[in-house]
């Protein structure tokens, strides 16, 4: 019996001893489009410049991690830079944020620190936009890939 109770305490102590697993998820571009939309109220108007993005930045991956020659690092699906919008380690930044939490597959704290860098800077802020976005034509059809023009319009930029 004194050997039961020994085995259930060691047990006991490594379940307490172990780390949750962050769990990280590849998007599809018309999962996240209508996930924009409805849940994080992002306009149409501007959801195919944030696919876009997302597209060229993480390739839709909530685990994408960037080494910058700077020595800083972009995290998460919309690659939010360490210098000055999250801090490595710790919360800090603009967006008062640990970027580690920018990894993982709920992206509401991303969503929310991108916005507040829009609001900032605007799309011009992601080397991905700038790039490949910048010029409409070049912004994926969304009504046609994903028939958003049927989805709930949310509000919002």
């Amino acid at each position: 019996m004194p050997y039961i109770r020994f085995l259930v305490g060691v047990l006991i102590l490594s379940l307490l001893g172990c780390k949750q697993k962050i769990e990280a998820k590849t998007y599809m571009r018309c999962e996240l489009a209508k996930d924009l939309i409805l849940k994080y109220q992002i306009s149409k108007t501007f959801v195919s410049n944030w696919i876009c993005l997302v597209e060229h930045e993480s390739r839709y991956d909530t685990s994408a991690i960037t080494a910058e020659p700077n020595e800083t690092k972009n995290y998460g699906i919309f690659q939010i830079n360490s210098k000055n919008y999250c801090r490595t380690g710790r919360r800090g930044g603009r967006c008062n944020k640990k970027c580690e939490d920018f990894t993982d597959d709920i992206i509401d704290d991303d969503m929310e620190c991108a916005k507040t860098i829009f609001d900032n800077e605007g799309f011009k802020y992601w080397r991905g936009w700038r790039t490949s976005c910048r010029n409409t034509q070049n912004l994926p059809n969304l009504n046609l890939a994903c028939n958003i023009d049927k989805i709930s319009s949310g509000r919002g930029m």
